[in-house]
């Protein structure tokens, strides 16, 4: 099983203003891959989210880091930007896969500006902010994840067989 932490991402939500639900969310869909061991709130600040990926993959030495909210177009939408400043290797694959199943949806899928990669041993992916979408994205990927995350730990290392 592995160690997973959540960031949601949201000003109102940092302050008080707003409950997360898409927080609640990842950590009741991610329990088939182990636990969530940390959680927080943030506001859409750069450098804020640059640091809390960094604890989550540096110090707490955590799998799979989520984020969710600020991939869209707003002036403060800074989760891509934060997460391309501290991965080492993107991963675009789970992004696109997200991205094209959405859009079978709707329209402004294309407006995401979601990122995944690595830093270190984590897998840090930006999910959407809406409780609606998270649920989405995260029925796309959750079936390559384990495999993704066992090859990323060295938990696994056959990747010949075809599925």
């Amino acid at each position: 099983m592995y160690e997973i932490g959540i960031i949601t991402v949201s000003d109102k939500g940092s302050r008080g203003e707003r409950v997360d639900e898409s927080g609640p969310v990842i950590k009741e869909m991610v329990k088939s891959l182990g636990e969530v061991t940390s959680y927080i709130v943030v506001p859409d600040d750069l450098d804020l989210l640059k640091e809390a990926m960094i604890s989550m993959s540096d110090k707490e030495k955590l799998d799979l880091v989520f984020t969710s909210g600020g991939t869209g177009f707003s002036s403060r939408d800074n989760t891509p930007e934060a997460t391309l400043a501290v991965i080492r290797k993107q991963a675009p694959g789970l992004v696109e896969a997200m991205r094209a199943d959405s859009l079978k949806r709707t329209n402004r899928a294309m407006l995401s500006r979601a990122v995944a990669g690595i830093r270190n041993n984590t897998l840090i992916i930006n999910l959407p902010g809406s409780v609606k979408a998270v649920r989405e994205c995260l029925a796309v990927i959750m079936p390559a994840l384990p495999h993704g995350l066992e090859i990323l730990t060295g938990r696994g290392g056959e990747c010949g067989s075809a599925e």
